[in-house]
């Protein structure tokens, strides 16, 4: 089963640090990052800061070391990680991802 993983990071570099860690690991085959304002609730209090947003494509048994490798060198207490299920996409997107993950 194909994913796309969703994470925010406090900034581009940060971003790219993740983004470039994960990929040397072979834990995904591409990175999409995009600059977003976000809004949330952090120890009861309102907050607005920019970010930078990440789409992970990967696959779901790599999930669970992908989570653990951003986890250990992302600077939130707690980062957003969420996964979503690729229910359908190009067949030759998904065998290009299959070859980057080998």
């Amino acid at each position: 089963m194909y994913m796309f993983i969703y994470v925010t990071a406090g900034n581009r570099e940060e971003a790219e640090k993740i983004a470039r860690h994960i990929l040397e690991k072979r834990l995904a085959a591409c990175v999409n990052m995009f600059d977003i304002n976000s809004m949330y609730i952090w120890e009861g209090n309102i907050e607005k800061s920019p970010e930078t947003g990440m789409i992970i494509k990967t696959r779901a048994e790599k999930l669970r070391e992908l989570k653990e490798e951003i986890k250990k060198i992302h600077s939130y207490t707690i980062p957003c990680i969420c996964a979503f299920s690729v229910e359908d996409g190009s067949r030759e997107y998904l065998e290009w991802i299959d070859s980057c993950l080998q």
